[in-house]
């Protein structure tokens, strides 16, 4: 099955550090009925997560 996703970069909103959105990733999106991309690069989704399961 071929996508028409392309992977596109994205700057993240609390490091500022750029990051790959995945063509495969905006497929998992899609599927999941996601309908915002992501604005947090992995590292720092994890780190908000961690902050938000200490509260």
């Amino acid at each position: 099955m071929e996508s028409n996703y392309e992977d596109i970069i994205i700057t993240c909103k609390d490091c500022n550090n750029e990051f790959v959105f995945s063509a495969g990733e905006q497929q998992f999106y899609a599927e999941k009925g996601f309908q915002n991309k992501p604005v947090r690069c992995k590292e720092c989704r994890i780190i908000k997560k961690q902050q938000k399961n200490n509260y």
